[in-house]
């Protein structure tokens, strides 16, 4: 489930407006679909995972399998029907078995499908997205430890024209593993090693919450966190090319 700022975008677009200053609207027809670049940094093989929201949003199949180092750009179906894609990217480690048999990975696993999902997902760290065709300061984009902390995860705009004085198409989320810095109690081990910290109460603060603020500010750590004053969770860039997504090492 993707956190709750999704859902409150589309009332907060005045304010923001404001706050981010005036952005032009493209003329009609003029909507491209933005593409999404994934970079593995991680040190790892990760298997790319993806869900959408319910709102009619087009899953995504084709997903890659990564090798540390490498990259792989996806194009969001934005402006085919619904006219919006809503949804996450994570990376999903540890995985093994035949795809369409026994498929299955340690942190993120959602289904026997190697390459799409068919599951919702287990907690992981998420990278999410709001492409909407008929709002004027999409896409909206931010990254999620709601759920858990399994690999640090940034996302940065490209080819980005923000207004001139402006603070969108900032980076959000951040690159420090905040693995070592999980009370035990919430961490899941693989081959000795940690590999995810789960959130014990998502929609409260916590002292995982309270670790996650305090160490990357520009991620979600709770799911209320964008009521909070001064809170950096949540990004717009109504003018660029596209995104990436770094998944950033644990080693």
């Amino acid at each position: 489930m993707l956190t709750r700022s999704l859902g409150r975008w589309a009332s907060a677009l005045f304010a923001l407006a404001f706050v981010v200053g005036a952005v032009v609207a493209p003329p009609a027809g003029a909507a491209v679909n933005h593409t999404v670049k994934l970079v593995n940094n991680t040190g790892q093989t990760i298997w790319v995972g993806s869900q959408v929201n319910a709102d009619g949003s087009k899953a995504l199949t084709n997903l890659p399998t990564l090798q540390n180092g490498q990259s792989a750009t996806i194009t969001i179906p934005e402006t085919a029907a619904p006219g919006h894609w809503r949804g996450t990217f994570f990376a999903r480690q540890g995985c093994t078995g035949t795809s369409g048999s026994n498929f299955r990975c340690a942190v993120g696993d959602c289904g026997v499908q190697a390459a799409r999902c068919v599951t919702g997902e287990q907690p992981a760290s998420l990278a999410e997205f709001n492409f909407d065709t008929r709002d004027r300061l999409a896409p909206w984009y931010n990254v999620s430890y709601v759920n858990a902390f399994s690999v640090p995860i940034s996302i940065s705009a490209v080819n980005a024209s923000p207004p001139p004085g402006s603070t969108s198409c900032g980076t959000a989320g951040c690159t420090e593993n905040l693995l070592p810095r999980c009370n035990p109690a919430y961490v899941k081990y693989l081959n000795g090693k940690r590999v995810n910290c789960v959130n014990p109460n998502r929609d409260a603060p916590t002292d995982y919450s309270n670790t996650i603020k305090s160490r990357c500010p520009k991620a979600y750590a709770w799911s209320k966190q964008d009521t909070e004053p001064g809170n950096q969770t949540v990004f717009q860039c109504a003018n660029c090319s596209g995104f990436q997504v770094t998944f950033h090492s644990v080693a």
